[in-house]
């Protein structure tokens, strides 16, 4: 992983350079020299005076300009990987392998970084080699520059405190990385699982206001039985409450760590009693309790959790699609489509057809879920492609489910406050659709026979009648009888047939279909 190679000692050096390498946004302090002199196993390089990280994020910088995306743009990310140097401070001070006074600067430092200070420092891309080594380091030499400083020295004077020997202490790239990884993951799936709580919640409010709306069901896309617009919104938001579970279930997964296995599980390095002593910290200082992988060779080249919790993003991303296909195809028209519900307009439709309005939001989340399902593809080759002690590629895994989870918690809040909230229903044309709608004929069956209902289906097709008028001029069922099997409540189902249903004979039958017979031939014959 080259920590082998990060451990070559960085010795510090400041000199004035009249044209210094750009920084983030930084200007040196006037006076003050431009840059400063590290050096590492590789050799010396120069570094903005002003950065608080070092020789190992330059030489990062300069290796992975892939992405354009440092790791600062996962928050959550940073901040775990604070918190682990944070316990792990803590945890050798209680071992007594670092002296208390540099742990309280370090312990200072990550606080902050914890709090949202120094995130721009945090510059190395989401893509790199190294299996996270760059992370690990530009991680060190952040915390221990603001540590220096605290301690009353100027960054870069490593003598006073080091990255590796100080902030790195008793750890690996291989056991930092992978917790702050799966400690990230936790923090955003708790908001993403609360963002999904609150999508749910609207569409359940949508369910609970439409639900004396009838509309015609459908299945294959072809007419069905008749049911409420309340019980499909409903229905989203059981799916979505589902999936809230899935997503819970993946979380004490993530709270299993390899923390003192150090460079391949053995533990190389750090006291036997590190590993019990940093998991006590990371649980008090997370709220989390942690828990040490029982086998730590096993966890320390295993990716698994990861395809887990990726998998079941894509489960969750792809059923919200599915609701925001059914929201678009709903919402068509508005005079040629469905038109069934209208969905809030959100931007002009064209730049050449004035006047229309396009589903953008549901649109813009199926757009999040085929990318999510992409990223899925990537977090199981990425697994895959681990090989003997360590997996390589936890880079692209941590930036594939991290976006992934940043994008689905934006998708579900657009989605409920730009389009769910503002649906409205357009009752009129639904109440003209079930009118005419041969799908209700299906509630008469227990009542008249299969083969009345039939050829009343066949009759209302043909003519274009109600059926209740139909069957009522047929004498088959008087129209209060009617009404009442054909209410929104009975066809919808949420009101039980509690009444004994009465037989229709088979002389009762006949008669009714010779009745339709003779119609039909008397008006063509007309």
């Amino acid at each position: 992983m080259g920590d082998e190679q990060a451990r070559g000692r960085i010795t510090t050096e400041r000199e004035a350079v009249p044209t210094g390498r750009p920084t983030a946004g930084q200007e040196p302090r006037e006076g003050a020299p431009e840059t400063r002199r590290e050096t590492d196993s590789l050799g010396s390089l120069d570094v903005p005076a002003e950065a608080y990280w070092g020789i190992h994020t330059l030489r990062a910088l300069e290796n992975f300009p892939i992405a354009n995306r440092p790791i600062s743009v996962y928050p959550d990310l940073v901040e775990a990987l604070a918190v682990v140097k944070q316990a792990a401070a803590r945890a050798n001070v209680e071992i007594g392998v670092l002296d208390p006074a540099k742990a309280r600067a370090i312990e200072q430092a990550c606080e902050e970084i914890r709090a949202g200070a120094l995130h721009e420092e945090f510059r190395v891309g989401v893509m790199q080699g190294g299996a996270g080594t760059s992370t690990n380091m530009n991680g060190n030499e952040v915390i221990a520059n603001r540590a220096l400083e605290i301690l009353g020295h100027a960054r870069g004077q490593y003598e006073y405190l080091h990255p590796i020997d100080d902030v790195n202490r008793s750890q690996s790239t291989n056991d930092v990385y992978p917790t702050a990884i799966k400690l990230a993951m936790s923090f955003t799936l708790g908001t993403l699982v609360d963002e999904l709580g609150r999508l749910a919640d609207a569409l359940a409010a949508k369910g609970h206001e439409f639900r004396d709306v009838l509309k015609v069901g459908r299945t294959q896309l072809q007419d069905a039985v008749p049911m409420t617009l309340g019980q499909e919104f409903t229905g989203f938001a059981h799916t979505l409450g589902e999936d809230q579970q899935r997503l819970r279930d993946t979380l004490p997964l993530l709270a299993e760590i390899n923390l003192g296995a150090t460079a391949i599980g053995t533990g190389i390095t750090a006291d036997p009693s590190y590993a019990e002593a940093v998991r006590h910290h990371l649980s008090d200082l997370t709220g989390i309790e942690m828990v040490t992988a029982p086998d730590l060779i096993e966890a320390t080249s295993d990716a698994g959790v990861y395809m887990t919790v990726s998998g079941a993003l894509k489960r969750s991303a792809i059923k919200l699609s599915k609701i925001c296909n059914d929201l678009r195809l709903l919402s068509s028209g508005p005079q040629a489509g469905f038109g069934e519900i209208t969905l809030p307009p959100r931007q002009a439709g064209s730049s050449i057809m004035p006047g229309k309005v396009n589903p953008v939001i549901p649109e813009v989340v199926n757009q999040v879920a085929f990318a999510i399902a992409g990223a899925d593809v990537t977090v199981t080759m990425a697994a895959e492609a681990g090989q003997l002690q360590l997996n390589a590629f936890e880079p692209v895994i941590a930036h594939s489910v991290l976006q992934s989870l940043q994008w689905l918690t934006h998708a579900c809040e657009t989605l409920r406050v730009n389009c769910i909230d503002g649906i409205q229903a357009n009752t009129a044309r639904l109440a003209q659709q079930v009118e005419t709608n041969i799908g209700v004929v299906t509630a008469l069956t227990p009542y008249i026979g299969y083969a009345a209902a039939a050829s009343i289906a066949h009759t209302a097709l043909a003519t274009n009648t109600p059926i209740a008028s139909l069957v009522v001029a047929a004498g088959l069922m008087s129209p209060e009888k009617v009404e009442k099997v054909l209410s929104p409540a009975r066809l919808s189902g949420l009101e039980a047939i509690t009444s004994s249903i009465p037989v229709i004979t088979a002389e009762q039958i006949s008669a009714h279909l010779a009745s339709l017979d003779t119609k039909h031939t008397d008006e063509t014959a007309g």
